[in-house]
């Protein structure tokens, strides 16, 4: 463009600098089921999780951190929690089958049979279909079901449901042992505190490790447990002992020294306990044998390292303990249900 002015001269105008800055990538939307009746503690570790601003993953995070919105049948109503007080959820299902991630945080009564609401069905399924990641927390897993979305597939509830759950549903292969099971597109979790196992490796499939582990930490909780649902079925409440500062200073060496050969007797003795008693004690503190809980600690420990462009499996392997590639691999597919190299190729920064 130019302009004539009077003289007759022709100017060209100086360019106008425009900030050009790189398109931001969308915020991964996460709506989670509110409905009269409900316990606060499901719904609360999924606000947590996912709705709370996080300064502290700053320099961490590749992605932005997720959107989240609270929905239910009919939005703007009180809905009345269990506690005596209630809540009022803004956003509507239309905006649940919209969203990336969608989370049922329980349903009404499900030992006493209330249907699923027509609507979360409906809204489920539509957002299935449209390539959303579908999760349930304890007796959300009644709704997935009811929608047809656990036809088929492996999934849990908790462990006072897991029967009926079957039964209701028999096209269901309900696993009443696990925290939680990952089958993709569709995951289902135990109990209330398994929601925030599963929510953390929802963070650890999007966000890495790292982030992760950020997460738990602020949550106060380890960012990953081993063992299942049967160390929680009428367990008998244990009085505290002594010896369980010798289990505690055992756990701390363990972890201190996860590159090292650990054995029972070496865990017995910094614990200055014998064999027998410390795998006795250590077994009804944690819920898991000490040696079970030693390698989900090296687990653990591999995943940055796997997230990591440096280093091989087999160093990897070495470097937190295994006596080899094939024992890591062995004991990694178990406890993530994948082998390190697939966790390498979808978690790992500048691995090819």
């Amino acid at each position: 463009m130019v302009e004539q002015h009077a003289e007759g001269r022709i100017v060209t105008p100086e360019p106008v600098p425009v900030a050009i800055g790189r398109r931001p990538e969308p915020v991964h939307d996460v709506a989670v089921y509110a409905f009269p009746g409900m316990a606060p503690f499901e719904l609360g570790v999924v606000v947590e999780v996912f709705g709370l601003a996080r300064p502290e993953l700053t320099g961490l995070l590749a992605a932005p951190w997720y959107g989240l919105k609270v929905c239910a049948d009919r939005p703007g109503t009180a809905l009345d929690a269990v506690g005596g007080f209630a809540m009022v959820a803004r956003h509507g299902l239309d905006e649940l089958a919209a969203a990336d991630t969608v989370v049922v945080p329980g349903v009404p009564n499900a030992l006493g049979g209330v249907g699923v609401s027509p609507g979360l069905v409906a809204a489920l399924r539509t957002a299935h279909e449209r390539g959303a990641r579908i999760v349930s927390i304890c007796g959300g897993a009644f709704a997935l079901a009811a929608a047809g979305l656990l036809d088929g597939r492996e999934a849990t509830t908790h462990w006072r449901y897991a029967e009926l759950l079957q039964q209701r549903y028999p096209r269901v292969r309900v696993n009443p042992d696990v925290l939680y099971v990952d089958d993709g597109d569709v995951l289902t979790s135990a109990g209330s505190a398994a929601g925030i196992d599963l929510c953390l490796h929802l963070v650890r499939r999007d966000h890495g490790a790292k982030v992760a582990n950020s997460v738990a930490r602020r949550f106060v909780v380890p960012p990953h447990r081993d063992g299942g649902q049967a160390q929680f079925i009428e367990a008998a409440v244990r009085p505290v002992e002594e010896e369980d500062d010798g289990i505690a200073r055992s756990m701390q060496w363990a972890m201190a020294n996860l590159s090292s050969p650990l054995t029972i007797s070496a865990l017995a003795r910094s614990a200055r306990m014998s064999d027998r008693s410390y795998l006795r004690h250590f077994t009804a503190r944690n819920g898991t044998s000490p040696m079970r809980w030693v390698v989900t600690q090296r687990i653990a420990a591999s995943l940055p390292l796997l997230e990591s462009p440096e280093g091989t499996v087999e160093e990897i392997a070495a470097a937190v303990g295994f006596e080899s590639a094939a024992t890591f691999r062995h004991h990694f597919g178990r406890v993530m249900r994948t082998s390190p190299t697939a966790y390498r190729r979808g978690f790992g920064h500048g691995v090819a």
